[in-house]
């Protein structure tokens, strides 16, 4: 499973070896400051909006990879139907990221809560 976590200035995303195979994706190091909003939503997969180029789509139970829309490159890790959190990102490769995680409100705490605020 995609693990996210803030260090210092620095979020982290990491893929397991599978992930990156089937999602084409690498792992992310993005600075906090680029983060400019963190929302959660309650259900990851109908979260994701766009067309899928490149990754894995498998309906009502896996989303991953980057889905592409007029909005810009989304970098999509879900699983199942629970929440996940939404990142509005600034100045980064992808635009958003939409990823499944335990604790979604505690990660949302945590950003918001760093000393580098934007528009949250």
């Amino acid at each position: 499973m995609t693990t996210i976590t803030a260090d210092g200035a620095t979020l982290t995303v990491t893929f397991t070896r599978a992930e990156k195979i089937a999602g084409l994706l690498r792992d992310q190091d993005i600075p906090l400051t680029a983060v400019s909003t963190v929302e959660v939503v309650p259900d990851g997969l109908a979260a994701a909006e766009g067309l899928r180029a490149p990754g894995l789509g498998l309906p009502g139970r896996r989303k991953l990879g980057t889905w592409r829309s007029r909005t810009g490159k989304t970098l999509v890790a879900v699983q199942g139907h629970g929440p996940a959190v939404r990142l509005t990102l600034s100045g980064h490769r992808y635009a958003t990221m939409l990823i499944t995680t335990d604790t979604p409100e505690k990660l949302k705490q945590e950003l918001e809560a760093h000393p580098s605020d934007h528009a949250r």
